[in-house]
């Protein structure tokens, strides 16, 4: 299932899996005051991802966005990949679920690793905030990018996508 907390607490839960090392390299250099990585990220403008390639296989999608309301959401889950998302500035609601739970909306495309799912009031809801991370595992049907509260807020994230061994 997914796992959540302070990006140390979820390193030290997979740390020795594989592709997670490129990860977490990356995930303390964004981290880290003053980095080119810090700056890249700041720099990208609301509304706009850009995408790095961090070797093995792993690469980040760096996006800056304003958060948006529940109605506006959706489920998907992943096939080919796994999802380290790390908020840098802001913070969002998640919600998650666990794949047997829901069902489909959409046939899985294979050219986005994207499932798409009818909506479900058997998530569970996650309050993420800068310096936390959440990890979705092919199991785990999320929906992202969701406001804490009744106001939209600019939040910059990075989602570390991590092939499935």
């Amino acid at each position: 299932m997914a796992l959540y907390g302070t990006l140390a607490t979820v390193r030290a839960q997979l740390a020795s899996r594989p592709g997670f090392e490129v990860a977490f390299a990356y995930a303390e250099e964004l981290l880290r005051a003053g980095s080119p990585v810090q700056a890249r990220v700041r720099a990208i403008e609301a509304g706009q991802r850009q995408r790095t390639e961090l070797g093995g296989g792993v690469f980040v999608s760096e996006e800056c966005y304003l958060t948006k309301a529940r109605s506006d959401g959706f489920f998907e889950s992943h096939r080919k990949y796994i999802d380290l998302q790390i908020i840098f500035e802001g913070a969002e609601l998640m919600e998650v679920a666990d794949i047997g739970a829901i069902t489909a909306r959409a046939d899985y495309d294979p050219a986005r690793d994207l499932i798409v799912y009818a909506d479900t009031p058997a998530a569970s809801l996650l309050r993420v905030w800068p310096g936390q991370a959440a990890v979705f595992f092919p199991a785990d049907v999320h929906m992202p990018t969701l406001r804490v509260g009744d106001a939209a807020q600019l939040t910059r994230k990075c989602v570390v996508k991590i092939p499935v061994a």
